[in-house]
């Protein structure tokens, strides 16, 4: 192509031409150098920061140490008469009661009133002692939660109960102030002998360390046994802690040991492992064995059971008929 036609077909541009490559040139320009202008322009603006939230916030703290102060001083002035000045200003702040020989371990709500202990303190030492619990010297009264450290080193000097230690050789007092009148050691608290197998939660509850929860699940363990056996079953019973079952277990008696019993020929696998002793884990290996090879005629041949262990078997052993 001769160049004469090339620059006449491709670089000859009418006005129109012209004004829409110079319009897209200024396009192209702008979105280019538009945001560096812009950065620029924002970089030489001042902006004064607000510091009226921050002045606000002063403000704030010390009115909350004005009045941490405020209540710090209410407090030692008016809420702690425990621990008030005892000048003359606070004659009226002396401790209320009257001082008199005493033993903790005997001594009933109104002589703890009369010693001007608070009756919130007075309920927990009830409550301490009316669960079986002993003071065994007077600092043991130091542990009773409420009893403030002032109230104790007031009436201490008073305490008079006789030692338990039989390791001393001869029955003495814990403390050396002179006494008039000597006491006898506290008679541990007795509970009534139930029997487990017919006693309702009435009865468990009034055990020491039981409570309603601990009644009912060891009365549905019992349902779902047959009744029990022996004393020591009681022990297993889902939550019961040992050292509650050791205190409780002088005060359980099994009057009659006749249990009710389950045929291991007839019973299914849910009515197997519904019983305690039994439960899944035993009661499909059982049935399975029962059908292959005929009914079981005494306790011993369980053991050709594989699951069945010697102590699972000396457990059902009185729970199982043939």
């Amino acid at each position: 192509m001769p160049w004469k036609e090339f620059a006449t077909d491709y670089l000859t541009f009418t006005r129109r031409d012209r004004i829409g490559i110079l319009v897209l040139t200024f396009i192209i320009l702008a979105v280019f150098f538009l945001p560096t202008t812009l950065s620029k322009i924002r970089s030489r603006k001042s902006f004064a920061p607000d510091t009226s939230w921050i002045a606000s916030m002063k403000k704030l703290e010390q009115k909350e140490m004005d009045n941490d102060r405020l209540n710090s001083s209410n407090k030692e002035n008016n809420n702690y008469p425990y621990f008030q000045d005892r000048s003359s200003r606070n004659q009226d702040s002396k401790p209320k009661g009257t001082l008199f020989f005493f033993d903790p371990n005997r001594l009933s709500s109104e002589g703890w009133e009369k010693l001007g202990l608070r009756k919130k303190t007075i309920q927990i030492i009830q409550n301490y002692l009316g669960k079986g619990g002993q003071f065994r010297k007077p600092d043991d009264l130091k542990r009773i939660y409420g009893l403030l450290p002032d109230e104790y080193e007031r009436i201490a000097p008073y305490i008079k109960m006789e030692s338990p230690e039989k390791s001393s050789g001869y029955k003495t007092f814990t403390n050396e102030v002179p006494m008039n009148k000597q006491f006898s050691k506290p008679a541990a608290p007795r509970y009534a002998v139930i029997d487990i197998n017919t006693a309702d939660t009435t009865a468990l509850i009034a055990l020491p360390g039981i409570g309603s929860k601990l009644a009912v699940r060891i009365i549905t363990f019992r349902d779902k046994l047959g009744g029990f056996f022996s004393i020591s079953q009681v022990g297993e019973t889902f939550g019961l802690p040992d050292s509650a079952f050791q205190k409780i277990k002088q005060y359980l008696k099994i009057e009659n040991t006749t249990v009710r019993k389950i045929n291991i020929n007839e019973a299914s696998v849910d009515e197997l492992k519904a019983h305690p002793y039994i439960r899944y884990r035993l009661a499909t290996p059982i049935v399975a064995y029962r059908n292959e090879h005929g009914s079981f005629t005494k306790a011993e041949e369980l053991k050709k059971v594989m699951a069945v262990t010697d102590e699972d078997l000396h457990k059902l052993a009185p729970y199982l008929s043939f």
